[in-house]
């Protein structure tokens, strides 16, 4: 039976020979993944590394031309000025570096002699802060820390003084506020004494019938302000001259007696108990009371002063017993009048003190909050200031230390460079040739302005001259005067070296790239070189000595948090920031925390990298081959 099996298992495979090879592929795929899967070790990521380096840094700019056929060169000075001298003439010889034009430099001299006197001042800074402390220094500085000590106190004092007054100039307001809302309804009542028998009498001198009374001829019947009228001449227009002010009078007693009345029942349903509030409102009711009676009173004594005046205008005689009764009701109205008045004068004191003293407490409650709020800053600064002149005589009893001196060192060298630049600034001003050479044309004369653009000169060169062209973004790095290197494809294994004598001012556009010439004069000449050969430049635009550098690849940054380097710590890279300087195409400038010797991660091998290369340097002279270190996370 087993036969059986075994023949028709082989025969079923025959008859299906393609399946069956699939079905193999596929069992032997899965069974040599699932044993990579678990035989698999874990391959870490490999760091290549390489050392800081303390030397010379240089940055170039590089350009093709040919060596030129003229030897004619524009000179333009490197400043902008008024010429006061011209050294040469058309036609004459002259050396390289020899002197063709001087402008005015009275700035860049006194910029000069400002940057000597600061290095000095700085020097002067630092010798002081390496001498020991003298006797007096250290007085002076004892007498300073006493001095803040006491300030200290003072102000403690002072606060505390300054904070109790202010608290009692608040409640010495309250005070008085209380007893001026006394006062207020005192000086209410005692006007309501005096107003009701006022009222009475200002409405009996309008309507009632006492002046006709007081002459038989006219007899009961009429009321005061009719008689006044009647008694006039009846021949003139005095009757019309008067009938204005007795309106006057009569709307003047119509609005004091709707405000007394508003006023009275104010007052009737008011006690000295009542709210503040229901206090300062019938307060200022009576004070507009009294103010309109008393403009009452006025107009009526206007009014009799008016009917005075007609009669003696027409020298009446007649009706004196009328005459007599109003001289009585003007008197009276007088009298009315400076009662009205002096209550009016009290209630206004009252009104007037009720208000201060509410400001006072809004002005104390200010000053309390300011003082809540200064007083500590005030009293931290203090304490701060004593803490200060402490650790200020410490350090004088100790005497400088090394970050301090460290500091004025680097200043000193911050003003060295000032100075340098300063007096580069000033050479500037006095314009050179830049090779030997005859004058074969003069730009300029004496009081002309001159600057970067203008060419004060041409010169025959008597070497051989470069024209190299340089793109837009190259040129503006250079400069006259910068060294370049020569290389030339005709004359192999010949350098030679030379300075850039002139910059081409306007470009020239070639299929939407600007490229401008330069010119570099030779400082060695050789007769293998012809006009018209083909030769590469070098220029060094800048040179910085003695700085800390990297390989360009170990520097790195992120999110714009500022630069990096990595460095090996039990195998593991760790970062290091770092601030940048000058770069160039292989290295680049380092400071801050790293020290020359101290190995940075220039390149990561992880397992999905099979196959990588290791950083190269162009000339490989200014780094050594950087390390080979193997390392992973912990």
């Amino acid at each position: 039976m087993d036969n059986r099996i075994s023949t028709k298992f082989f025969s079923y495979l025959r008859a299906h020979k393609a399946q069956t090879f699939v079905a193999l592929l596929i069992i032997s795929g899965v069974g040599y993944y699932g044993y990579q899967k678990f035989t698999a070790k874990e391959v870490l990521p490999q760091y290549i590394t390489a050392p800081v380096e303390r030397g010379t840094l240089i940055v170039s700019v590089s350009g093709t031309g040919q060596v030129a056929s003229s030897n004619q060169i524009d000179v333009k000075p490197k400043a902008s000025g008024t010429v006061v001298r011209v050294a040469v003439q058309t036609g004459k010889e002259v050396a390289a570096d020899s002197v063709l034009i001087e402008l005015d430099d009275s700035d860049a001299l006194k910029t000069v002699r400002d940057a000597s006197v600061n290095l000095e001042s700085a020097k002067l800074s630092l010798d002081k802060l390496k001498q020991s402390a003298d006797t007096l220094s250290i007085l002076q500085s004892e007498n300073a820390l006493v001095s803040a000590k006491d300030n200290l106190e003072k102000l403690k004092l002072s606060q505390t003084t300054d904070y109790e007054k202010a608290q009692e100039s608040k409640q010495k307001a309250l005070d008085n506020i209380t007893k001026a809302y006394e006062d207020a309804f005192n000086e209410i009542s005692n006007s309501f004494l005096d107003l009701p028998t006022i009222m009475t009498k200002l409405d009996d001198i309008l309507h009632g019938q006492e002046i006709g009374k007081a002459d038989k001829s006219i007899g009961s019947g009429y009321i005061n302000t009719s008689t006044l009228i009647n008694t006039l001449s009846n021949t003139t227009d005095d009757r019309t001259k008067i009938q204005p002010f007795i309106n006057y009078a009569e709307n003047d007693y119509s609005a004091a007696r709707s405000a007394y009345n508003v006023n009275l029942l104010s007052y009737q349903t008011a006690s000295r108990f009542s709210e503040r509030s229901v206090t300062e409102v019938l307060l200022t009711e009576t004070i507009e009371t009294t103010k309109r009676v008393t403009e009452a009173a006025k107009s009526q004594t206007t009014l009799f002063d008016t009917w005075t005046d007609l009669r003696t205008l027409r020298n009446a005689t007649d009706y004196q017993q009328v005459a007599s009764k109003v001289a009585e009701y003007r008197a009276n109205l007088t009298t009315y009048n400076g009662q009205v008045n002096g209550h009016l004068s009290n209630l206004l004191a009252v009104q007037r003190t009720l208000q201060d003293n509410k400001d006072a407490v809004v002005s104390a409650d200010r000053d309390l909050k300011a003082m809540d709020q200064n007083n500590p800053l005030d009293l931290s600064a203090a304490e701060q200031a004593v803490k200060e002149k402490e650790v200020s005589l410490l350090k004088l009893k100790a005497g400088a230390d090394s970050l301090d001196i460290q500091t004025q060192e680097l200043a000193i060298r911050q003003r060295e460079n000032a100075l340098a630049d300063a007096r580069q600034k000033l050479a500037d001003y006095t314009v050179r040739a830049p090779l030997a050479g005859v004058v074969a044309k003069l730009n300029v004369k004496l009081g002309d302005p001159a600057s970067s653009s203008t060419a004060v000169a041409t010169l025959i060169a008597k070497q051989k001259i470069a024209e190299v062209s340089l793109n837009e973004v190259d040129v503006a790095k250079v400069q006259v005067g910068q060294k370049a290197t020569l290389t030339f494809d005709a004359v192999q294994g010949l350098t030679i070296t030379g300075d850039v004598v002139e910059i081409e001012t306007i470009g020239t556009v070639s299929q939407g790239v600007v490229s401008y010439n330069v010119k570099i004069g030779f400082d060695t000449q050789d007769e293998r070189i012809k006009p018209g050969m083909s030769v590469s430049a070098a220029i060094i635009t800048d040179v910085r000595q003695d700085v800390l550098m990297v390989t360009g690849s170990a520097v790195k940054s992120q999110n714009g948090q500022g630069s990096y380097v990595e460095m090996l710590k039990d195998g593991t890279p760790e970062r290091r920031s770092v601030e940048v300087g000058l770069s160039n195409d292989s290295v680049t400038e380092v400071s801050g925390d790293i020290r020359e010797g101290e190995e940075v991660v220039t390149q990561t091998i992880t397992s999905e990298s099979s196959n990588t290369t290791t950083q190269q340097r162009s000339g490989g002279s200014l780094f050594p081959v950087g390390g080979f270190r193997v390392g992973g996370g912990r």
